[in-house]
């Protein structure tokens, strides 16, 4: 999104993973070492919204006293109110970006008094660029994308293990071709050998682990499936058919998005 405005006027206070995405993009502008150099003399700020660090908040805190315009940028479904507040402080923008109508819909009921708008979300498009049409069905393939559920649901295994097996157990169900090779993709957050277990216990050679490029994993597969990444609206929105695998003990999908096919359903 900053690429689309003049370097010169750009100026930037990041940490975590969002300075090393600006390092890798080589993005233009000024990058500054801390909060207060960041906003002197700055018309407008552009924050983010994670549950990462609190220098998003501290950030439209400052803007606040200092009359800065403050804008929020809020590229997810859930939890909108909760990512404002730190402390049971809550601190709103002036105004509010979102990525698409779902977003502008949950925000503009959440945040009635504050001008919501939806922008562009240039991250997707860029994904989208790199992957191709779904493939002819006997040529393609199932691709799983996995993600740290950071809960057990009150059983004894992580979720992530247990919406991928209640997936597996359900295949039958879903109309797929029964030989169907399913690829693995773990998240970028998790340990690369954490799966090692699981495919050396299933017992079938068509389960295997992917890696490399999203878009080209992405891009053999005529379906795909996990539980609520973001990943997931990429495939819906790139023509794939796309089944959420949270199963009926797990919290509900945060995805809002038309097209997912949720397999508890099927089992209803």
């Amino acid at each position: 999104m900053l690429r689309a405005w003049n370097p010169g006027a750009v100026r930037a206070y990041l940490d975590g993973p969002a300075l090393q995405l600006w390092r890798k993009a080589a993005q233009d502008g000024v990058l500054c070492d801390n909060l207060e150099a960041t906003l002197d003399g700055v018309a407008t700020l552009i924050s983010g919204t994670g549950w990462g660090s609190d220098l998003d908040h501290e950030a439209r805190k400052a803007a606040r006293t200092r009359r800065v315009r403050s804008i929020a940028v809020l590229d997810n479904w859930v939890n909108y109110r909760e990512r404002f507040v730190r402390g049971g402080e809550m601190v709103l923008p002036d105004e509010i970006w979102v990525v698409d109508e779902y977003a502008m819909a949950i925000a503009a009921a959440a945040f009635p008094s504050v001008t919501i708008r939806q922008k562009r979300d240039v991250y997707a498009d860029e994904q989208l660029r790199g992957i191709a049409p779904p493939p002819d069905a006997g040529d393609a393939e199932l691709l799983y994308l996995l993600e740290p559920a950071r809960s057990n649901w009150s059983r004894c295994e992580p979720g992530e293990f247990q919406a991928l097996r209640y997936f597996l157990e359900r295949f039958t169900r879903l109309n797929l071709p029964p030989e169907l090779v399913i690829r693995l993709r773990p998240h970028p957050s998790d340990d690369p050998a954490k799966y090692d277990e699981f495919l050396g216990s299933c017992g079938a050679s068509r389960i295997v682990l992917d890696s490399g490029n999203l878009g080209a994993s992405m891009s053999r597969a005529r379906w795909v499936a996990g539980c609520q990444t973001y990943a997931l609206t990429l495939a819906l929105r790139s023509g794939r058919k796309v089944f959420c695998t949270l199963p009926p003990w797990a919290p509900p999908c945060t995805l809002p998005h038309a097209g997912l096919v949720h397999i508890k359903l099927i089992d209803t």
